[in-house]
């Protein structure tokens, strides 16, 4: 069980700027920005495309830094980290999920979704009870042996979100989850997630211009040319 308390933040970013160069000019992809995110929220950066929405996961998952401004993951400041101490917090700390799902096709369900916990070092037979209910917990006992190929887009994306909350991280950034997913299915992931959110206090931030995530997220904050322009919390 992950502890949930909203009150907390897990993330904090504090007049965060990360700029681009395209040929001899400049992009502000995310400008003076400042936010931060509780424990066990349920939360959605929107906005158009080009808005910042991505530039900001990758900035609070260490995908990327930023030109200035602080980002603060826990009560680490990620500008101050090494590479190597970047890549055990993303591998630790930061749970990602993807549009394009990005499971390893040469592995099975099983072996995707233990993937973190084997780089852990997690010792064999907790990481095979540990995978084996979580794979259960996404609805895919029973399909641990089958490839990425094997499986319907849906249940693919199930396996990437196991593979996410495997190592018990404390948060989950998830780009555009339900983009290359039909009606039905994303709201089979959504009811997913939530299910993790509110049962085990799993924090989720979503990037997303998917109104069936924008109906279930209980925060919407609004991004336009790299700025925060909208934050509305729902009861």
């Amino acid at each position: 069980m992950i502890e949930k308390n909203s009150n907390t933040p897990i993330v904090r970013l504090s007049s965060v700027t990360k700029i681009y160069k395209q040929g001899r000019m400049e992009v502000k992809a995310v400008d003076a920005l400042t936010l931060a995110i509780g424990k066990g929220e349920f939360s959605a950066l929107c906005g158009p495309s080009g808005s910042g929405k991505t530039t900001t996961l990758n900035l609070i998952g260490a995908l990327d830094i930023p030109d200035s401004g602080d980002v603060m993951l826990e009560d680490r400041n990620l500008r101050d980290l090494s590479r190597t101490e970047l890549s055990r917090l993303r591998r630790d700390r930061i749970g990602f999920v993807f549009q394009a799902y990005n499971l390893v096709q040469v592995l099975t369900a099983y072996e995707n979704a233990e993937f973190v916990l084997n780089l852990q070092g997690v010792p064999r037979a907790e990481r095979k009870e540990r995978t084996m209910a979580l794979l259960k917990e996404v609805g895919l006992e029973g399909m641990e042996n089958r490839r990425p190929d094997e499986l319907s887009g849906g249940q693919q994306q199930r396996v990437a979100i196991a593979r996410a909350i495997a190592p018990e991280p404390a948060i989950v950034l998830a780009d555009e989850p339900t983009a290359n997913v039909d009606s039905a299915t994303a709201g089979a992931l959504l009811d997913l997630m939530e299910k993790l959110n509110q049962e085990k206090g799993v924090t989720f931030l979503f990037s997303t211009h998917d109104e069936r995530v924008m109906r279930r997220a209980k925060r919407i904050m609004t991004m336009r040319d790299g700025k925060l322009v909208g934050d509305e919390a729902k009861n």
